[in-house]
């Protein structure tokens, strides 16, 4: 298997002239689906594309009514899934912010390769270009509500047509950048859902620097997916929704979980709009590392030169991690 690190730069210009139709057909190239497999509709989600002819990786796009359009998903099943009868844990793998990102962005980046022969299922969600894995304070172009998507609609269904663990030991959480963010929100605000927590290059302090990854999220959000609207309010933030997602005001909704955190070193710009470097998340990463140790809840945190990108070398070593953490398949 070859590993590669791309540059942010080129990890947008490849992902960037994907648009969302292309994204709709983006899994079509697999071929047409049986019409005779078993995954159904449910919990508020309703498939209107699929594709299940390849051995492991299968495509859904549902409508539901938390997204105004409908979102992609793709799910990577094991080696063996269809034969061997056995029940999986299942790892949120969350993508980062840009106009290119979606679903896809991490069969670009070679999950099949990192992750053949891993006795695990791992599903990857739309998240929109800037959702920051929130139901916003405010939408000017109709509902975009992930949070209600994930945790509510996706979550029971993966659960109720895939050979899965519904339980804390057989899931696990993790996601690039603001999906890091997504990945460790989520498994302190619900915090029997995740037994394993994983955050590459991930903000894990909201409040830091002058609020620095609130404005962020807030101007990306109004300028790529809510028209105007954001996701923490403005120009005044919904304070008690800001330390509701903010991981280092969550210290304790991290105990007993495993906890693999990742940054680079380099001053690289993380956003559109050049405002974030990848230092200040590491600052942000590094802070709540920090309190985490003071706290004695035990967690895992890597450093590693460059700036702020997917680095498939750190997902090999975490997802083995992830697996000896969760239940058994």
């Amino acid at each position: 298997m070859n590993i590669y690190h791309p540059t942010r730069r080129g990890l947008l210009r490849a992902a960037g002239g994907i648009t969302a139709a292309t994204a709709l057909s983006g899994a079509t190239i697999l071929g047409t689906a049986s019409a005779a497999n078993a995954v159904q509709d449910g919990h508020g989600l309703r498939i209107v594309d699929r594709n299940e002819s390849d051995a492991r990786m299968w495509y859904y796009r549902f409508a539901t009514d938390a997204i105004e359009w409908d979102p992609g998903v793709n799910v990577l099943l094991p080696d063996g899934y269809h034969t061997s009868g056995r029940t999986y844990p299942v790892l949120y793998l969350f993508h980062g912010g840009g106009t290119g990102a979606d679903f896809i962005s991490f069969d670009r980046l070679g999950i099949r390769e990192l992750t053949a022969g891993k006795p695990i299922i791992v599903v990857m969600p739309d998240g929109g270009h800037a959702g920051w894995y929130s139901n916003p304070v405010s939408s000017n172009t109709g509902p975009r509500n992930w949070e209600t998507f994930h945790i509510d609609q996706l979550r029971p269904w993966i659960e109720a047509n895939f050979r899965t663990y519904a339980e804390y030991d057989g899931r696990a959480v993790a996601g690039f950048s603001m999906g890091g963010f997504g990945a460790l929100k989520y498994a302190a605000k619900y915090y029997g859902h995740f037994a394993s927590v994983s955050a590459y290059s991930g903000p894990a302090s909201l409040r830091r620097d002058g609020g620095l990854v609130v404005h962020w999220a807030n101007l990306s959000s109004a300028t790529v997916d809510l028209a105007g609207g954001t996701v923490y309010g403005a120009p005044f933030w919904d304070e008690a929704r800001v330390s509701a997602d903010n991981p280092v005001e969550r210290l304790e909704s991290y105990r007993n979980k495993r906890i693999f955190l990742v940054a680079g070193t380099s001053p690289e710009p993380v956003d559109w709009f050049d405002t974030v470097q990848e230092t200040q998340v590491l600052a942000g990463q590094r802070e709540f590392r920090t309190l985490l140790t003071n706290a004695g809840i035990p967690h895992e945190g890597h450093e590693r030169p460059g700036g702020h990108v997917f680095r498939p070398d750190m997902f090999a070593i975490d997802i083995d991690g992830i697996i000896a953490r969760l239940r058994k398949a």
